[in-house]
């Protein structure tokens, strides 16, 4: 599972800052989270092949988190691309795609796929037979989900050593690997689990952004590996929160610590302030494990 940040920053871009987009590769997926201006060019930047994505998640309608799309859509037009491209995201993003398409006269040459979502209750809204995707609902300005990406429990692989310590014949290798019990040369069961390995513990990554302070996501996310939550205001400014239905760095941590996270991922930072490493500060004084977004940082969270 690797994580590379394009673009953290709240409101409007500048020289050095990006909008909020990201790309989550896990389990031979590539997911575009959120597409705010200049994603593309992002793309480019850091090499991230285009023809690698088949499916983008918008979290809300806010420019700086959709703005992009239109031109991304069109630039894969421009590439040749022919295979199905999937957009999730609230109802009315197909309308306001579709709508640019239609008065620049360039549709896509390709199935442009939406999947336009109104629940305000957690859902499934992708799964194959490696990966699983739920909406996490959000309080914001307007609808708003964030979405919460899974591996799901791989099988168990077998264990060469344990095998032969049993002596375990090679042609029960197969049925071992499918889950059936070996029998030793005198004909006696040895149960699968003594002839297996333990698979990896699957990992999980939590995408929230842009909300309030708001503990009924807990469930949802709860005990996830990795997880990303705006902090958009300091603790100086968490008046604002209620207004703009932001979060600050410190509420952050608070529901990383309640969610049992493993890892906190700050990001969508106020431009007002000097330095962003005043955001870890403050998140750290709650919870112990936190890093910072910006725009490049790739994080790698293994196999």
């Amino acid at each position: 599972m690797k994580l590379t940040v394009l673009g953290c920053y709240a409101a409007t871009p500048r020289t050095f800052t990006n909008p909020t987009s990201q790309v989550l590769e896990i389990k031979n997926h590539l997911f575009l989270i959120d597409c705010g201006e200049g994603t593309q060019v992002q793309l480019r930047k850091y090499k991230i092949k285009f023809s690698r994505i088949n499916h983008i998640f918008i979290s809300h309608l806010h420019g700086d988190h959709f703005f992009g799309l239109p031109g991304l859509i069109s630039t894969f037009r421009l590439l040749g691309r022919e295979k199905e491209l999937h957009i999730y995201g609230p109802k009315g993003i197909k309308h306001a795609i579709t709508l640019f398409l239609k008065l620049g006269d360039s549709w896509t040459n390709y199935p442009l796929i939406f999947h336009e979502l109104e629940s305000k209750e957690s859902e499934l809204i992708f799964e194959d037979e490696k990966v699983t995707v739920n909406t996490v609902p959000l309080i914001h300005r307007v609808y708003t989900n964030g979405y919460l990406f899974r591996e799901k429990e791989a099988p168990r692989t077998l264990d060469i050593e344990a095998a032969r310590a049993y002596r375990i014949d090679k042609s029960q290798f197969n049925n071992i690997k499918k889950g059936k019990d070996g029998v030793d040369p005198s004909g006696k069961l040895v149960s699968n689990k003594k002839l297996t390995l333990d698979p990896p513990e699957p990992k999980s990554y939590a995408f929230c952004s842009d909300t309030v302070y708001n503990e009924a996501i807990l469930p949802i996310i709860k005990g996830v590996t990795v997880l990303y939550h705006e902090s958009t205001f300091l603790e100086s400014e968490e008046h604002l929160c209620e207004k703009t239905k932001h979060s600050t760095a410190k509420q952050a941590a608070q529901i990383a610590k309640k969610a049992n996270a493993k890892l906190l991922i700050l990001g969508h930072y106020s431009t007002r302030y000097k330095s962003i490493e005043l955001f870890k500060k403050e998140a750290e004084e709650v919870f112990p494990v936190v890093e910072l977004a910006d725009d490049g940082k790739v994080f790698d969270f293994g196999r």
